[in-house]
């Protein structure tokens, strides 16, 4: 796990070193262990990377990795999982290697496979391979977009880095915000992060499951890889189906101990972290795979003593199953003005909650020199957990009107008009124009795709929901936090094959008997503590916004609202905006809703003000 950087100049023009030196210095907190740079003869093409040094440690592997006949060269973020299945292959084809590396493992798969390679991967990845001779720039990024990649091409130059505050801190790339996305984030804040579109309009995405081609001066981007066109076949019984999913859980589990350094994992209590942890402890009884990391008896907990969202209970009950010692983070009130800037602006972007716990979760595995982290996020978006306490009938209603709804961009426009009603006769618009000032819903990664006829308004709610819209943003908001502390996070619920195995699952695999996830309770029966594992309730991994905002948060927020931000201004009514926060506060009425709707204008306000205060 890394961080990336490169210049292409696409005129034939020298691409300027200390530009791109700082750009990596800007992406340091990813890759604390040693930099890197590469320059082509020509000087048109600069290469940057930093790097988290986690498989082959050695500086024989560091990077930019160069190939042995000096016609590749690589900067790579993220890990291949396989890489010693992809090895052997490899050496039988007479590939020979120098490290012990996965990055050279993909070097040298692309040297024989060429783009096909990508199919064999498993893992996650953003990575640039330049071919010298060709004069070509490939960069991918992996299936479901868990390692980021964000370019900007201006004035005959193209630029590429792992974080977008990085890109517009850096000078290089102009910093003017795009007023459609700007607002769009306010008001769905869900609906950006599976798009080619970013808040900022020089920098783009390259999407999940996309690749991008430069090549004299042309560049072209095109989409490798579409979940619904590789659907397996499932087996007819239910005991057959959860026995395959433990199967694949097992065997993702498994091949994401794989690491040369200490692992861990971010437990919550909940079902899914659980289940990971439960796992981990079932695959080392049974004896770990080759490079499988024996220092792995490490789970890190977020404790909110006396509110509802503590899960501390369950997750020492899981960390005894599994014979582990957690380390217990405990928050109070006091911790609500703890590193709340430095965490904010880990985040890169804008979200709907403050993640002071979950940064300094991941600050703790580093001074604890755990640096690698098994954690659960993938599971809710594919097996259909968003279903709170009470909730039942809104969440038969979500799937009746997903069912009902048109396909595509028709179906965005209708839930932006159901959206904006709500938030109208809330009182918690604020946008200047109100209706007529929010553009069309932003182009998402899968909402075009041909979905299976025989699927419900579960499935397609789930497929939206794990492409395009709720996943993507909470890939980035992990990616980001826990690299702002060279920490990495792995996702075995995101191993693309028990991914395509729960998608092709009908929907009575998903939601039966009162339970959500119901394959993967069936498959952990016996195999986790049973409180956890029938435990109805989706809690979530959250700071207690509405008791920080009802109190001590608010000097925090004042000062925010009371900060010039033109860009801002022009977006919303400051007024409206904050008449509502005041009446909230004063009246302690904040909600975890409430506050959900409203954080994302406070986070956006004091985002663009410190990248304008940035030299």
């Amino acid at each position: 796990m890394c961080g990336i950087a490169g210049i292409v100049e696409l005129t034939g023009k020298v691409a300027p070193e200390a530009a791109l030196r700082r750009l990596c210095k800007l992406l340091a907190h990813r890759g604390p262990d040693g930099s890197g740079y590469w320059f082509s003869e020509d000087g048109a093409v600069a290469l940057g990377h930093r790097r988290l040094a986690i498989i082959d440690p050695d500086h024989r592997a560091d990077q930019p990795m160069v190939s042995s006949d000096g016609g590749r060269v690589i900067v790579f973020n993220g890990e291949i999982y396989n890489f010693l299945e992809l090895r052997q292959e490899l050496l039988l084809l007479g590939e020979t290697f120098r490290t012990d590396s996965d990055t050279e493992v993909l070097l040298s798969a692309w040297r024989v496979w060429g783009e096909a390679m990508l199919f064999r991967l498993n893992g996650m990845w953003a990575f640039a391979i330049y071919d010298v001779q060709a004069r070509t720039l490939f960069m991918s990024r992996d299936r479901f977009g868990i390692k980021p990649l964000l370019y900007s091409v201006a004035d005959g130059r193209l630029v590429f880095a792992s974080e977008l505050s990085a890109l517009v801190a850096s000078g290089v790339v102009a910093r003017s915000v795009e007023p459609d996305v700007a607002r769009r984030i306010l008001v769905d804040p869900f609906g950006v992060e599976g798009s080619e579109l970013t808040l900022f309009s020089a920098v783009r995405r390259l999407q999940a499951g996309h690749c991008m081609s430069v090549h004299q001066g042309r560049i072209t981007v095109r989409r490798w890889w579409t979940t619904a066109e590789h659907l397996p076949d499932v087996p007819k019984s239910n005991d057959e189906r959860a026995e395959r999913f433990a199967e694949l859980f097992r065997d993702a589990v498994a091949i994401r101990m794989r690491s040369d350094v200490p692992i861990g994992t971010s437990l919550s209590g909940g079902f899914d972290s659980s289940a990971i942890l439960c796992t981990m402890a079932a695959i080392d009884r049974g004896g770990l795979r080759d490079r499988g990391a024996s220092g792995w008896r490490h789970a890190f907990v977020a404790s909110f003593p006396g509110l509802d969202n503590d899960e501390r209970p369950y997750a020492e009950m899981a960390a005894e199953w599994a014979g582990v010692a957690p380390t217990i983070l405990e928050f109070g009130n006091d911790d609500a003005l703890r590193d709340v800037d430095e965490a904010l602006a880990a985040l890169d972007e804008v979200y709907i909650g403050l993640p002071t716990a979950i940064w300094h979760l991941y600050r703790e595995m580093r001074r604890n020199a755990v640096l690698v982290s098994l954690d659960g996020h993938g599971a809710d978006e594919m097996l259909g957990a968003y279903r709170q306490a009470g909730g039942g009938l809104s969440f038969w209603l979500r799937n009746l009107l997903a069912a009902l709804a048109p396909p595509g961009s028709a179906s965005a426009a209708w839930s932006d008009r159901a959206r904006m009603f709500v938030l109208r006769r809330r009182q918690e618009l604020f946008l200047r124009g109100a209706l007529s000032a929010l553009p069309p819903p932003l182009s998402l990664v899968g909402e075009h795709d041909s979905l299976p006829d025989a699927w419900g308004g579960l499935n397609r709610r789930l497929y939206r929901m794990f492409h395009g819209t709720v996943l993507p943003t909470i890939l980035r908001n992990f990616d980001r936090l826990s690299m702002a502390h060279g920490v990495e996070v792995r996702m075995p619920f995101l191993d693309w094959r028990l991914v395509t195995y729960a998608m092709a699952l009908p929907e009575e695999s998903k939601n039966a008997g009162g339970l959500t996830k119901f394959v993967a309770r069936e498959a952990m029966r016996g195999r986790m503590p049973e409180a956890i594992r029938v435990q109805r309730r989706k809690i979530g991994f959250n700071s207690p916004m509405p008791r920080w905002l009802n109190g001590v948060l608010w000097p925090w927020v004042e000062r925010v609202l009371a900060e010039r931000v033109p860009e801002f201004a022009d977006l919303v009514d400051e007024r409206l905006l904050q008449e509502k926060v005041l009446a909230l506060t004063n009246g302690k009425a904040w909600t975890w809703e409430s506050a959900g709707r409203i954080w994302p204008y406070l986070h956006l306000k004091w985002q663009l003000n410190r990248l304008n205060s940035v030299s």
